[in-house]
């Protein structure tokens, strides 16, 4: 069964840095751009960042740019998002996903496969 698994949530204080991992069984991450997205109580789903199948080309979300990097390993078959000086609006439930599309998109209708999601909280 083809699936995306995030992993490297946790509770961290404000300031802090967390990594989080995306790895899949059943695909070559490769062959797609890639992507992450956030999602808070209350709130709508929310674009993080996305990155190029080479890893060449990325693009952030206002709100975190400057503070979170996409980057991915293709030998690895991996995507990472790298977030330094964390802050409680960050508190989300942080996806990854593949997209369908050969642009670098915000959009989460550009992308076909989700994963489960992992837990970011950010205490002040």
């Amino acid at each position: 069964q083809v699936q995306l698994v995030e992993s490297g949530g946790g509770l961290v204080q404000a300031g802090d840095s967390l990594t989080l991992s995306c790895t899949t069984s059943g695909l070559t991450l490769s062959t797609r751009a890639m992507g992450w997205f956030r999602h808070a109580p209350g709130r709508e789903r929310e674009f993080v960042g996305t990155i190029s199948r080479s890893g060449v080309g990325t693009l952030l979300a206002d709100s975190v740019k400057g503070r979170f990097t996409v980057s991915r390993d293709n030998v690895k078959n991996t995507l990472y998002l790298q977030m330094n000086s964390l802050k409680p609006e960050d508190t989300a439930v942080y996806y990854c996903a593949r997209s369908k599309t050969p642009n670098l998109s915000y959009r989460s209708t550009d992308y076909d496969l989700w994963g489960q999601g992992t837990q970011v909280t950010v205490s002040s």
